[in-house]
């Protein structure tokens, strides 16, 4: 693939596929269920997916699908028989975040335990540790059942709002970046805050709360005008660790 299209495209597709690869190495994958997009830079109207079969683990730069907001495929490898697609619910939640936010770059939906497990509570994510306080004011949308209805993106965009992650009720989570490394780097720290509260919660004693204007400062301290973006310093180690395991990932 790397000689059917731009330069610009085939970095993202290395880096999109790299992100694949980490969320499995980080325990964060459902086998081939889910789902992680990146824009086309050079086309607005078109982003990267993974073909419905593979493993997360599997994912190279090749081996990504470029779809267009209609849903329609506008390049894809030779899988031979197996004549891989788009995985429906991939297409409809994406295409909505990319169409509705263009300065999103990066779309990473993931159904791992943790992530299920506080969409199912009510109370939803605790500010209850450093981590979690950086979600203070995380979205939440109800589930609607398996989401392969575009009738759904509406409400799913008017939750989702300027935010970088929302809960999927009684499902999983959505987080979306300008990059690949500042989505990754916003889905492993929602998986942490997500495990550290099933954690403190399964030790069946009193949580100890934090003031509301330390919470407010403290979110404050991790919004995109405070500091630096995030990703810039994590994603070129990520790289390297990947290529130290296996760089594959780059074909």
């Amino acid at each position: 693939m790397k000689d059917r299209c731009s330069p610009a495209e085939w970095q993202a597709r290395v880096d999109l596929a790299a992100c694949y690869r980490l969320v499995a190495l980080y325990g964060m994958a459902d086998m081939m269920a889910n789902h992680i997009s990146a824009r086309v830079p050079d086309d607005e109207n078109a982003f990267l997916i993974n073909p419905y079969g593979m493993m997360y683990e599997e994912i190279t730069a090749s081996s990504l699908l470029k779809v267009d907001l209609e849903g329609r495929i506008l390049a894809s490898p030779d899988f031979g028989a197996l004549n891989y697609g788009v995985n429906k619910a991939g297409y409809v939640i994406h295409s909505a975040v990319h169409r509705a936010r263009p300065e999103v770059g990066c779309v990473i939906h993931t159904h791992s335990w943790a992530s299920m497990a506080v969409s199912a509570l009510d109370c939803g994510l605790l500010p209850i540790t450093q981590t979690a306080m950086r979600f203070l004011k995380i979205g939440y949308h109800d589930y609607q059942g398996v989401v392969l209805d575009t009738a759904e993106q509406a409400s799913l965009i008017e939750d989702l709002g300027t935010r970088e992650a929302l809960v999927l009720r009684n499902h999983g989570v959505l987080v979306v970046g300008r990059t690949c490394g500042e989505a990754f780097n916003w889905t492993h720290r929602l998986e942490l805050a997500c495990r550290a509260q099933l954690a403190a919660m399964s030790c069946n004693s009193p949580l100890r709360a934090v003031p509301q204007q330390v919470l407010e400062e403290t979110w404050n301290n991790y919004q995109p005008g405070t500091r630096r973006p995030y990703g810039l310093m994590e994603w070129p180690a990520l790289l390297r660790q990947l290529d130290r395991l296996d760089p594959g990932y780059r074909d």
